[in-house]
């Protein structure tokens, strides 16, 4: 069965099944959800802790089987804890996998916790996952987008019992803080966790975020690409100065915005030729977020607009390589800039 990670915190109190997968790539929230879990084993008399990391082929899945089938000696129940970094148990790991679900399910003397990475439609769809889905409870983490995130941070400040001022103020104090803290929640939590140490529990002012707060956002191509097509020119701005900032690739930052432009290009044509847009997004290996954009932005763009961008890309791909074009800035950071913001004026909503 699977639950959010909110539904699960809501669920453990309740009742704690025997078996529990968490998967995804938001570090902290997949601690947080793994934490919660062993702390709810805890108060149900599970003492005894047993941790396996998968690591190399030559893992001994032999030993985790007898963990889970092995009375304890010291206390009446165990927690097994299997962590596989790589989100790969290998064959001889599915096969223990998925007898180790059947044999969990009606189990009160043992409990499994297994924590992954974010696992794409082929691991979910593999035995292994199948198993145990089917027989506990799986989790997936997802990461909290820009948009969630003054909403998460102003979340985690009345757990802590401060709160930013109502109105206008505040909300421009919340989304102050995203922008220094999108893309690293890690940090943000860190950031949330030292206004305690400096302010007792009240109503924080601007000022006192502003001065707090440290710039720790952290930006990556693939986010790039989504908020060009979203034509969110200010952000993309400040995203290109995160990843110059961070020494970011000129290279592959170009990379993700012609890709963006021929894949606009081939979908166009294709859809003009009388192909059924849901089909020519599949074939392109567009999904996500970025097919609910191209689904919105390709009936703006006329064949002119596509041309231009096509020949921008194809000039901006020699400035970083260190060409030179009369209508182009030298500096290869301003010449993706605006291309960027070329594509994201083309994109935006009207």
């Amino acid at each position: 069965m699977q639950l959010s990670g909110q539904r699960l915190i809501e669920q453990l109190p309740q009742a704690l099944r025997s078996l529990y997968t968490l998967h995804g790539d938001e570090h902290l929230l997949l601690q947080e959800a793994a934490d919660a879990i062993r702390a709810s084993a805890r108060q149900q008399g599970f003492l005894e802790r047993h941790v396996f990391t998968v690591a190399g082929a030559h893992f001994d899945w032999g030993e985790v089987e007898s963990a889970t089938s092995a009375m304890s000696l010291f206390a009446d129940k165990q927690l097994i804890d299997i962590r596989i970094p790589s989100g790969k148990p290998g064959k001889d790991g599915s096969e223990a996998l998925q007898r180790m679900a059947q044999a969990c399910e009606g189990n009160d003397g043992v409990l499994v916790l297994l924590s992954l990475p974010r696992l794409d439609k082929t691991a979910k769809s593999s035995g292994w996952f199948t198993a145990l889905d089917a027989h506990g409870i799986s989790v997936q983490i997802d990461p909290i987008e820009r948009a969630a995130l003054p909403e998460w941070i102003a979340k985690r400040l009345s757990l802590q019992q401060q709160r930013v001022r109502a109105g206008e103020e505040g909300q421009r104090s919340l989304q102050f803080f995203a922008d220094r803290v999108e893309g690293n929640l890690l940090a943000a939590h860190q950031e949330i966790q030292k206004l305690a140490l400096l302010y007792p529990p009240q109503e924080l002012s601007f000022e006192d975020i502003e001065t707090a707060v440290l710039n720790v956002a952290r930006f990556n191509v693939f986010k790039l690409s989504e908020t060009v097509l979203a034509g969110q020119h200010q952000r993309v701005q400040r995203m290109l100065d995160g990843l110059r900032a961070e020494g970011t690739s000129e290279v592959l930052v170009h990379f993700a915005l012609a890709e963006d432009i021929r894949a606009l290009k081939r979908v166009k044509d294709a859809v003009a030729s009388g192909r059924a847009l849901p089909q020519v997004l599949r074939e392109q290996r567009i999904w996500g977020p970025k097919e609910r954009l191209f689904e919105r932005v390709l009936p703006r763009l006329t064949p002119a607009m596509m041309d231009r961008l096509l020949q921008a890309a194809h000039q901006v791909d020699g400035v970083v390589k260190g060409l030179r074009f009369a209508q182009w800035p030298q500096d290869s950071w301003q010449a993706l800039g605006r291309l960027a913001l070329m594509l994201s004026k083309a994109c935006q909503p009207s």
